[in-house]
């Protein structure tokens, strides 16, 4: 929980356009050159709040001693992505709620960038990031989040070249590393589901705003460089082997329009069989297994959200398939899924 000794933010009298939220767990060797990168932005008018889930490095309090400046909220365990996010909106002060994982680095324009594209669309509330990898930037860490017909989403384009000149356009849902909301949006609709923990809270939080009627747009001129998992044990650990594939099947339970559900239900078995058999050729079937077992011994966890919202949803099955990719060589490939920027966006504004 919380302590009590969470600093204030005497610094900025006014409210600030943005508030930027950092969620440091065990962060201390990619921590600096994010907040570096951050203190570079060529738009100043933000807040910088981290909020430290009971790390032993101590990299956030060394970085609040340095910047007055930084609003610091101290956990005394780890209560997940999810819930810090949340924590920290709740003290937030910005019209747009910034999220930055720590080992996430923009170029000097990200925010002026997230901001003109805000400008520009005055009906859209969320927004994504092209993510580049950290140690190879000429590869895409992602492009927006995709979400395949069969229930299983994905980093768009990750691994693949970087494409160079991209038109903005509507992708499923945003990644929470490196993204930004309409920070009233993201606290009406409840914020990140803190029952998730962490790994696919972003997903999670694009398809209600799906279901909602309104869309993520990405902004590619809006650059970070990625390191991905530095806080969990790499992109393949069993942390994010487990909590990926519990996760990702509670989402599918809880957020599939019924028709849709029904519809996709075999494929979803499928996907999974198949994704499975892919891990036990890497040796890595135990952490997975162990995630789906976890999943369906506490289904009741996701048939209570689905209860909680499925009757607030404003769009159906059609809207949200038409969102989805179709194509399984998406899937397999991991290739990005970006619709045209039309008026409004597929399902509403």
């Amino acid at each position: 929980m919380a302590r009590g000794g969470a600093k204030d933010n005497p610094s900025l009298a006014l409210a600030p356009s943005i508030s930027i939220v950092v969620v440091v767990y065990e962060s201390g060797p990619t921590l600096g050159e994010c907040l570096t990168a951050v203190r570079a932005q060529t738009f100043a008018d933000y807040e910088l709040i981290l909020v430290d889930n009971a790390s032993s490095d101590h990299a956030a309090q060394t970085a609040a001693k340095a910047d007055p400046s930084i609003l610091l909220l101290e956990n005394t365990e780890n209560v997940g992505f999810a819930a810090a996010v949340n924590q920290a909106a709740r003290r937030a002060r910005g019209q747009w709620l910034v999220l930055l994982n720590p080992d996430a680095y923009p170029q000097p324009d990200w925010l002026e960038r997230l901001l003109a594209a805000a400008t520009a669309n005055p009906a859209v509330k969320s927004f994504t990031s092209r993510q580049l990898m950290a140690e190879d930037p000429s590869r895409l860490d992602g492009l927006g989040d995709v979400m395949s017909l069969a229930g299983f989403p994905f980093r768009g384009g990750y691994t693949h070249p970087n494409p160079g000149t991209l038109q903005e356009g509507w992708v499923f849902s945003g990644c929470g590393g490196a993204m930004m909301i309409d920070r009233a949006l993201f606290t009406g609709m409840g914020g990140f589901d803190e029952r998730l923990f962490c790994y696919c809270e972003d997903v999670d939080l694009g398809y209600r705003l799906r279901l909602a009627g309104k869309a993520t747009l990405l902004v590619p001129d809006a650059v970070v460089r990625h390191v991905g998992a530095a806080s969990t044990g790499g992109r393949r650990s069993d942390f994010a082997a487990f909590h990926g594939t519990r996760n990702r099947f509670w989402v599918f339970v809880k957020d599939t329009p019924p028709v849709l559900f029904w519809l996709t239900l075999p494929l979803h078995v499928l996907a999974t069989l198949t994704l499975f058999a892919r891990h036990a050729t890497r040796g890595g079937l135990a952490a997975p297994m162990r995630g789906l077992a976890a999943g369906i011994r506490n289904i009741d966890v996701a048939l209570a959200a689905r209860r909680e919202v499925q009757p607030t949803r404003k769009v159906g099955s059609w809207a949200i398939a038409k969102a989805m990719t179709w194509n399984p060589l998406d899937v397999m490939l991991r290739r990005a899924f970006i619709q045209a920027k039309r008026p409004t966006p597929p399902g509403g504004a």
